[in-house]
């Protein structure tokens, strides 16, 4: 088999099974574990994929930059960005986390209610200041540029000394074996800073992100209170992550 064609059959398998295991793989295809590494290892390099231990994982698209992730699943966001913003209690406090999903949801708050935003992103703080109910306050730190959120030592430290009801996540990645994950190390470690100030956290996770992976985990399963996607409830990875125990919060256009 050509090395082409072996990649092509590697990424066919990854469509339909949604994992790839090396060892199962080679014995399938009669080739040696080392050639499929080896291709594996060229398809995450062109972003084809999430390599794992054993094996592969889809890539989430999420990993694209700011501007075009604006454009990818915007009726999802704006599904899983209402269902959200309905959880908002009138003098409730909520926590922000950046990414175009939570964007959605600064933008669907409705403009009566009164309500405190803590944000990392100064996106959406700009967003807020027409909003005549929402106090906001915006976290700084250094700039990570690929979710326009602030991270690193000063904004963690930022985050310690605030507290919320609620606090909305946005990640890259939401795989019921990899588990909640995001392409940058710092942003992560915002993130889990932000989760800790919350008493319940959310994952914001439009359809295109379930059962797809990226390098870095965000939380473990027992650290967050739901995840509100517009996926398919029938569709396989919601059904493992139920049988997880996740609670999902299922959005439509129509919340």
């Amino acid at each position: 088999m050509l090395v082409a064609q072996r990649r092509a059959e590697l990424l066919r398998i990854l469509a339909e099974t949604g994992k790839i295991v090396a060892k199962d793989v080679a014995v399938e295809l009669g080739i040696s574990e080392d050639s499929i590494r080896r291709d594996l290892r060229d398809l995450a390099a062109e972003g084809l994929c999430q390599r794992v231990y054993g094996g592969a994982l889809p890539a989430s698209p999420a990993v694209v930059d700011y501007a075009t992730r604006k454009s990818v699943e915007p009726d999802g966001k704006r599904a899983v960005a209402a269902r959200a913003a309905a959880l908002v209690r009138p003098g409730g406090a909520v926590i922000l986390d950046g990414g175009t999903t939570a964007l959605a949801v600064a933008r669907t708050l409705p403009r009566e209610l009164e309500c405190t935003v803590i944000t990392n992103s100064p996106t959406i703080a700009s967003a807020l200041l027409q909003h005549p109910s929402a106090e906001v306050f915006l976290l700084g730190g250094r700039i990570f540029k690929h979710s326009a959120v602030a991270c690193g030592a000063a904004a963690v430290e930022a985050a310690q000394n605030v507290s919320a009801d609620l606090c909305f996540l946005g990640v890259t990645g939401v795989h019921p074996e990899a588990g909640l994950t995001t392409g940058d190390a710092e942003d992560a470690a915002m993130k889990r800073a932000l989760a800790a100030r919350a008493a319940e956290t959310y994952i914001l996770a439009s359809s295109e992100k379930i059962g797809t992976a990226s390098p870095y985990r965000v939380l473990p399963w027992d650290q967050i209170s739901g995840v509100i996607t517009d996926a398919a409830p029938s569709g396989e990875v919601i059904r493992q992550l139920a049988a997880l125990e996740v609670e999902i919060l299922h959005a439509t256009n129509g919340v």
